[in-house]
């Protein structure tokens, strides 16, 4: 690798650096699918700096739902959709870290920047973002300077699950085309409105509740008994059980539903519903109850998260402000992945899993 101002990088393009990086990394990899045990922690090439790019020295990386069903092969969606996988895979989006170089075109970041970033997705479902690792090279529209008044591990936890509760419910800050649904998603006004959130404890849950209530909007909570402290805590007025009480038979005159945990399970929400209203699943594969949402007059909308620096470097603000809250469930190193991807499937999770980088 080249110093500062060195003259070519191994790629050809050229660069500006605070640091000789090496050529190689400790990263997470996998050589195949299958369940945590597939997952090793071993040396792999450090990535080669592209036009438009940061070279990020990684300090903690966020674990999301997403790197599960890339670990286990996308088993989940139907044979068609599974995108074609190059082994070894590095897992991972969400970063947070210093800026070790910048691609010579890059204006607005340099070395020794704090930033984080949610790389490369979903253009990277593949296994392109690949930031289970030391170093991850990220286009620069992709990060943001990181919050200044929180740390790496809870900057980590933000990038993925709060993109996702923000282009839910604030701004989708994209046109691009959803192939689940005929039309665009458009967030609805919250202000004085009845909002539920359905898996209120978990990473995208407890987002999707503070933003809501940061704009005005009275949140009911849905989540295991042993989470009420915790979402009352970031500011839901009422909370369900549903391990004593199924929500959809208490719930009447919402405005809007807010389904973390998605699925097919997402139609039982519907009749909550007042009519006008509109129910948000995170997670829509396996929904089908459009026919019944259109008798109701419910709108059914979703989204697919997509990175942006832009939206990030907003979403600062709130993290710095405490006004938006990043909850910890647990940490782990790196080398712990194996072990951090055991707490994820153990479920119940509250807030965010993230390892730490050595």
């Amino acid at each position: 690798m080249l110093r500062i101002f060195g003259a070519l990088f191994r790629s050809g393009y050229a660069m500006h650096s605070s640091e000789e990086t090496p050529r190689t990394m400790k990263a997470v990899r996998q050589r195949a699918f299958g369940g945590p045990e597939v997952l090793h922690y071993e040396d792999a090439p450090t990535p080669v700096l592209q036009p438009g790019e940061v070279l990020i020295r990684v300090h903690a990386v966020g674990l999301n739902p997403p790197d599960l069903y890339l670990r286990e092969g996308y088993s989940r969606l139907p044979p068609e959709w599974r995108p074609p996988v190059t082994f070894p895979l590095i897992l991972g989006t969400d970063v947070s870290g210093v800026i070790a170089s910048v691609a010579e075109d890059v204006d607005g970041f340099s070395p020794g920047d704090a930033v984080y970033a949610m790389v490369r997705f979903p253009s990277g479902l593949a296994g392109g973002s690949q930031a289970y690792a030391q170093y991850v090279a990220a286009p620069a529209s992709e990060v943001a300077l990181k919050p200044a008044e929180i740390d790496h591990v809870h900057a980590a936890g933000a990038p993925m699950s709060l993109l996702t509760a923000w282009q839910f419910l604030i701004a989708q800050g994209h046109d691009v085309a959803n192939p689940l649904q005929p039309m665009p998603h458009a967030p609805v006004p919250l202000q004085g409105k009845t909002v539920v959130v359905n898996g209120a404890a978990g990473g995208v849950g407890h987002f999707a509740l503070q933003l809501a209530r940061w704009q005005g909007a009275r949140v009911i909570a849905v989540a295991s008994g042993k989470h009420e402290a915790f979402v009352r805590g970031l500011g839901a007025e009422t909370f369900i059980d549903y391990t004593k009480t199924a929500p959809e038979d208490v719930l009447h005159d919402v405005d809007l539903v807010v389904d973390a945990v998605g699925g097919a399970g997402a139609g039982k929400f519907l009749p909550t519903l007042k009519r006008g209203g509109a129910l948000f699943p995170i997670f829509p594969l396996g929904f089908d109850g459009h026919d019944a949402a259109a008798a109701l007059g419910v709108t059914v909308s979703t989204t697919q998260v997509r990175s942006s620096g832009a939206q990030l470097g907003e979403l600062a603000a709130l993290l710095d402000a405490s006004t938006v809250r990043v909850a910890i469930d647990s940490t782990f190193a790196l080398s712990q992945a194996r072990q951090a991807h055991e707490r994820a499937e153990r479920g119940h999770v509250q807030g965010k899993i993230v390892m730490m980088v050595e």
